[in-house]
């Protein structure tokens, strides 16, 4: 693979990279929906938001103990333990 090739792949890299955080922050607000419904005495299940928290955490954790720290996934992954806790907690609170 040539130079020009490596950089085209690299440039199509970032731009996924790109869509993907921002599709996993949209991801993350939608639970936003989710814990109006829990306060509103509509409870969501707590499983899937814990789970969605834990995973957030695990992929943050990954992301800022690499070398080069990698700001896509951690930004795109801190979300997820916010609103994925507080969905589970509100889960809860009827």
């Amino acid at each position: 693979m040539d130079d020009k090739e490596v950089m085209k792949r690299a440039h199509e890299a970032k731009v996924i990279g790109n869509i993907a955080t921002v599709a996993c922050l949209i991801m993350y607000a939608s639970y936003i929906d989710q814990i109006a419904l829990n306060f509103t005495g509509h409870p969501v299940s707590p499983l899937q938001p814990i789970c969605a928290a834990i995973n957030a955490s695990l992929w943050v954790a990954y992301g800022w103990l690499k070398p080069d720290k990698d700001w896509p996934v951690i930004i795109a992954n801190f979300p997820g333990i916010i609103f994925g806790a507080v969905t589970f907690i509100t889960s809860f609170i009827h």
